[in-house]
């Protein structure tokens, strides 16, 4: 059975991956460096959520509260007031990623593709390996018809997230993309 080398391994990177985070802020870069290596997908989500709870928790307590009514106001498609929290959020915390991010997919949402770039270049600016960011790129780029874009911006994603799940199947959907092959 190759469930139990898979579930092995990923617990091995956990514990190499340092403290948990109820301990203390993680290492982040510690986290992206044994998130380039994972061994597998399910070693990368394993990795991938606790860099992706890091990242959200490295704002202040306030601004993760107007983060967070942003999100659910996201889920709930009030774009306005999402982007009123996401707004809040970014004035207490003027130079914290996930505020960039998330006000970034708020104005995708909203159809605003110019400002949401702006708020990826923010993003990217301060974390270039920030995969979720790279993601929402690719995303941005697909929706307006930018396949080569969308595959830059993919491709980059993988440089940090080999193992990301799902990858090797949206890769090849947006090379067939680019090569105009119907899909």
């Amino acid at each position: 059975m190759r469930i139990l080398p898979t579930i092995l391994a990923a617990f091995v990177l956990l514990l190499a991956a340092g403290p948990a985070i109820g301990q203390g802020r993680p290492d982040i870069d510690n986290l992206l460096n044994q998130l380039k290596i994972a061994p597998d997908e399910r070693a990368a989500l394993v990795l991938e959520r606790r860099i992706r709870d890091a990242w959200m928790k490295s704002g202040s307590p306030s601004a993760i509260v107007m983060l967070q009514r942003g999100m659910r106001e996201l889920a709930a498609k009030d774009l306005d007031r999402a982007l009123d929290a996401f707004d809040s959020a970014l004035v207490l915390e003027p130079d914290w990623i996930e505020g960039f991010h998330r006000r970034a997919i708020a104005r995708f949402e909203a159809g605003k593709y110019d400002l949401a770039l702006e708020d990826i270049q923010e993003a990217l600016t301060r974390e270039p390996r920030h995969f979720m960011v790279l993601q929402s790129l690719s995303r941005i780029a697909e929706a307006r018809k930018d396949w080569k874009g969308a595959l830059a911006a993919f491709k980059r994603c993988l440089d940090v997230d080999p193992k990301m799940p799902g990858g090797t199947e949206r890769l090849a959907m947006l090379e067939k993309k680019v090569s105009g092959e119907a899909l």
